[in-house]
């Protein structure tokens, strides 16, 4: 490994990721950035701190990118590799996508205003367009909401009624009257293990003003509560607007880390929102072989 590797902290409304700038696959290979070492990279007192890693690679350099991406795999010029922080793969993040743009910008690799009409991505999930807005926020593609059924999730002996819903990952969107605020997320909300064998990430919404604006809070799994959730901010406002009959519309979400937009059409949704680069520097050799 590179003696000194470097290393970005940035977030998209405060879901926060260790960036791992890596084009040409040869400072992260996979048996470098093992489960261990992603744990260790997003140990908030041992390490660098956050809810995941995104390795910035060239997709030719992913060994499984062909079996997730299939025929797009050669339209994919980049792949976000991304690990959730106790270090098991994860198939998508919204949040993630749009600071993996950024950061594809920030270092020369992509011009962003040739971004504006859209870039396509591999992830774990499949190929996902994302581009960046005039006003310096960018948007990604998310793919269709799916609905695969009714579930309940149980917090603290409380069971709160929700919606499966697939974003390329699991989720279970609960609206709620329940104050969100007033939760106890720190321990994971119980789930049938039937319907989602793989796990999954809950929603707790409450809605400000119907079919067009809610809050969240929700709980990754791999992670624990986070500050946002890009794909879920996204199932949260399909099962909003569902609630409502509605198939169609646009959804503020306000997460505890800021303010999403999702656009929810016929076939696709569309997350809106800002990604910030906070920091850049390089892994110190002590820590690295520590």
């Amino acid at each position: 490994m590179n003696e000194s590797p470097r290393v970005l902290l940035g977030h998209g409304t405060e879901n926060d990721f260790v960036v791992l700038p890596d084009p040409d696959g040869t400072v992260w290979p996979e048996d470098r950035l093992d489960a261990a070492m992603v744990r260790r990279l997003c140990d908030r007192r041992a390490g660098l701190g956050g809810d995941g890693v995104l390795r910035v690679v060239r997709t030719a350099h992913v060994p499984d990118a062909p079996a997730v991406l299939g025929s797009e795999v050669e339209r994919c010029q980049w792949f976000m590799d991304h690990r959730n922080a106790d270090g098991t793969h994860a198939e998508m993040c919204g949040n993630g996508i749009r600071l993996f743009l950024h950061v594809l910008v920030s270092e020369g690799l992509l011009d962003r205003a040739s971004c504006e009409a859209g870039v396509l991505v591999g992830t774990r999930g499949g190929p996902r367009r994302v581009g960046a807005t005039p006003d310096g926020d960018y948007w990604v593609d998310m793919g269709p909401a799916r609905p695969f059924g009714s579930s309940e999730a149980t917090l603290s002996g409380q069971a709160f009624p929700g919606l499966a819903v697939s974003m390329g990952n699991p989720h279970l969107a609960c609206l709620t009257d329940v104050p969100v605020g007033t939760l106890d997320l720190a321990d994971a909300p119980g789930f049938d293990p039937g319907l989602f064998p793989d796990g999954v990430n809950v929603e707790l919404i409450n809605v400000l003003e119907a079919g067009a604006h809610i809050r969240l809070r929700v709980f990754e799994r791999g992670v624990g509560e986070t500050r946002s959730c890009g794909t879920g901010a996204c199932a949260a406002a399909y099962a909003a607007l569902a609630a409502e009959d509605l198939a169609e519309g646009t959804v503020l979400v306000d997460v505890p880390g800021g303010r999403l937009s999702v656009q929810v059409g016929a076939s696709t949704t569309v997350l809106t929102g800002p990604a910030l680069l906070v920091s850049a520097g390089v892994l110190c050799p002590e820590w690295l072989t520590g």
